[in-house]
């Protein structure tokens, strides 16, 4: 398919500007663009192309998405118009920060401090904020969080725990607050070794960060030995919450022992995921840690809404204003949808739609930890790679049939690991459809291991270079002198 710029042609167009009412008699010369190279295209041809070129996205949209540990669940199409209402998506954020004009935005304000409010009760916190503009920002200003409350109490913390398994967020978060990262591995069950953690676990640790249920889709059963461990030297729990979808409703990580939390919004409460945004990462905290959340931030007083809008401990600035309201708005809206017993049945749901494709698949695929699953399982494929199949062939074969890949090669403990994530919303139909596809798959590698070289066949391109790809980015279009 040509890019846009090839199918230019001199003199052709699809629109007419007005004539300008602006005088730019005084425009400064230094800023005007004399030399704009747009391409020269007719309406038909530009509709055409854009057209063609969305569809050759995938998307929840139009196919299954099945991919682990990122929870690509459907959004439903009344958030979207809800969160595109006038009255919204309007607001000026100053709004909120100038006492004269905060009445024209107290909706606003009350759905935030509401959705606040919800987000503590889903996971047992006491205090939240919306600033955060994504789960990985999250992730960072709840280590800042504990930083801050550390130093507030001149204890020298120089190290946070992970598990092996954790997302690589996890020890990047870490590492950006300055402490160093002890990884800890774990056991033949899929979770943390609590005998190795005993040796690590001592005054020097801020935090351990932990998800649970665990990136291989297990809950881990000693959790609340873990936060005992941890607490009894002051190191604080930090819940990683992109896998909160599996246990909403069901489960509180503030029951757990968990101190902090950040939710990743678009893998629990429907909202868009990917494209470089809009996304939202939204922080729990317990009581004692409040005065530490960012600001600007939403509270309720005396029954009115108050703008805190400095703090001496708080951490600052992490957005500007309330973060993405937008989709915060949506994440609120999807809440209300479900209601309590919604929230419960979505869960359930996500954990029914897995293990029912876990068991299906593992007569013939490799099950590195053989026990009942959470929202997503994650199958080893290095059987398959021994006979010349891969885990990135049977992700590639999937393309070709109308299948976007799950996650493959992690977590990393898993040797070609396959990790498949169903979501709440697919029907049983679907599942079936999928579990034969991969059934078809295994089958084929039997017979003819090299014919997944081939694939996908059905792209405009086979197989580039991923890490090239991924190094050498060219984000700009250059125009080819002949």
């Amino acid at each position: 398919m040509k890019l846009i710029f090839e199918e230019s042609k001199s003199g052709r167009n699809s629109f007419n500007l007005p004539e300008s009412d602006v005088s730019l008699k005084n425009f400064p010369v230094e800023l005007s663009r004399s030399d704009v190279d747009l391409p020269e295209i007719s309406e038909l041809d530009l509709v055409r192309h854009f057209v063609n070129l969305s569809r050759l996205n995938f998307s929840v949209d139009t196919q299954f998405y099945p991919l682990g540990s990122c929870t690509m669940k459907y959004n439903p199409k009344i958030l979207e118009k809800a969160s595109n209402t006038p009255e919204f998506s309007n607001l000026h954020p100053y709004l909120s920060i100038l006492p004269e004009c905060k009445d024209r935005c107290n909706g606003a304000l009350e759905i935030i401090s509401d959705f606040q409010d919800m987000l503590c009760e889903i996971t047992g916190m006491d205090c939240a904020t919306v600033n955060p503009m994504a789960g990985a920002h999250g992730e960072l200003t709840g280590i800042m969080i504990i930083s801050s409350y550390h130093k507030s109490k001149n204890s020298k913390r120089t190290k946070v725990i992970v598990p092996d398994s954790s997302h690589g967020t996890n020890p990047a978060s870490a590492s950006m607050v300055g402490y160093e990262v002890v990884t800890i591995p774990s056991n033949s069950e899929g979770e943390m070794d609590v005998n190795e953690l005993k040796k690590h676990l001592d005054t020097d640790v801020a935090a351990v960060m932990m998800t649970c249920p665990n990136t291989l889709g297990l809950f881990e059963k000693n959790i609340k030995q873990i936060s005992e461990m941890a607490h009894s030297v002051g190191a604080l729990m930090y819940y990683d919450g992109a896998n909160l979808n599996a246990i909403m409703g069901k489960v509180r990580p503030g029951d757990l022992g968990f101190d902090v939390i950040h939710v990743n919004v678009h893998k629990t409460f429907g909202t868009p995921h990917g494209g470089g945004g809009p996304g939202a990462g939204p922080v729990g905290v317990k009581k004692f840690l409040e005065d530490f959340l960012p600001i600007p931030r939403v509270k309720r007083d005396n029954g009115s809404l108050v703008v805190i809008s400095s703090s001496d401990k708080s951490i600052g600035h992490v957005s500007s204003f309330f973060g993405n309201f937008a989709v915060v708005l949506r994440a609120y809206l999807y809440i209300k949808l479900l209601g309590h017993d919604g929230i419960k049945y979505s869960a359930e749901m996500a954990v029914l739609n897995a293990n029912y494709v876990m068991n299906k698949l593992k007569k013939y695929l490799k099950l590195p930890y053989d026990r009942s699953c959470m929202h997503e399982c994650v199958f080893s494929l290095s059987e398959m790679a021994k006979v010349g199949a891969s885990a990135l062939d049977f992700a590639k074969y999937l393309i070709d049939m109308d299948f976007h890949p799950p996650t493959i090669y992690f977590p990393l403990i898993v040797k070609e690991a396959f990790m498949i994530e169903p979501t709440e919303t697919e029907s049983k139909e679907t599942l079936d459809k999928f579990v034969d596809t991969i059934i078809d798959a295994v089958k084929l590698t039997e017979q003819n291991a090299e014919v997944f070289k081939e694939f996908p066949k059905t792209t405009i391109i086979s197989r580039p270079d991923e890490t090239k790809a991924a190094r050498d980015l060219i984000v700009k279009y250059e125009k080819v002198v002949s």
